[in-house]
């Protein structure tokens, strides 16, 4: 099966600023994930012409399941936290799990957001900045592979850097009781090897990630716990659409003897 995560900035694309909803299906079509996890997507927003993002990557992947989790309601220059069930037509912004196979159940859970304004050093600053942090949340499908059941999580994590620890470790424990193997994917906005030594969850996929066109780091990542290993190398891509680059791995059922990334002699890279 072929697992994807994908930042999208809403669909926009870094060459013309503009969100053209025919070239961000082609982008998902062309990932050909089995299993899909998106961050930063809009729904009945303006400036994704009121489409509702989800809708249009669940079309374009041939994923008849699908789930929209609302981070935030309204538009960018009112934001407010997003709690319950919003009504139809309401503006959001959020994440969302896609799959092409059957799924079991699904879960939202929430992720606190950090209390307050926060000093925060961006890249290149020398000062901090103070900034408010957003609600984050993941979303959670049981999903029925034709190789039997899989847990798949898809979350965007602050990007406080005190926070998002604290977000992770709260979303894995709230994983405790579902079934094995699972696999967490998302824009954790922590780099490298990080997330996997906080959560003792393996890496599936090792590539840079952010910015999009030159990338230096990984902040997307795939991780798992339970019988589930990468088949080939995992790819980067540049889709034409986001800051960031689609991560993408081919994986199977079992344990590697090579260790979280090797995979078995004679299988073909993710292609």
């Amino acid at each position: 099966m072929r697992l994807a995560t994908f930042n999208i900035l809403h669909g926009r694309s870094l060459s013309d600023d503009e969100v053209d909803l025919e070239r961000f299906a082609r982008a998902v079509a062309a990932l050909d994930a089995d299993i899909l996890a998106l961050q930063e997507v809009d729904r009945d927003q303006p400036r994704s012409h009121g489409a509702d993002l989800t809708t249009i990557a669940a079309e374009a992947m041939g994923a008849p399941e699908h789930r929209f989790a609302a981070t935030l309601a309204g538009l960018p220059t009112a934001w407010s936290a997003a709690t319950g069930d919003l009504q139809p037509g309401t503006a959001s912004y959020g994440v969302a799990l896609l799959s092409r196979w059957p799924v079991r159940s699904w879960k939202v859970v929430p992720l606190e957001a950090m209390q307050g304004p926060v000093p925060v050093v961006f890249p290149g600053a020398t000062e901090p900045t103070m900034v408010v942090d957003e609600p984050r949340v993941a979303v959670v499908a049981v999903v029925e592979t034709p190789d039997g059941p899989l847990t798949a999580v898809c979350t965007h994590l602050t990007f406080i850097p005190d926070w998002n620890p604290v977000q992770l470790e709260r979303l894995v424990a709230a994983l405790a009781d579902l079934p094995r193997p699972a696999v967490l994917m998302g824009d954790l906005n922590m780099a490298g090897s990080r997330p996997a030594l906080l959560t003792g969850w393996r890496s599936l996929a090792d590539a840079l990630t952010f910015p999009v066109v030159e990338p230096d780091r990984q902040i997307d990542h795939v991780l798992a716990e339970g019988a589930l290993r990468a088949v080939g190398e995992a790819r980067s891509i540049a889709t034409g659409i986001s800051d960031h680059r689609a991560l993408v791995v081919d994986v199977e059922r079992g344990w590697s003897a090579h260790g979280a990334h090797g995979a078995p002699a004679g299988r073909a890279a993710a292609g």
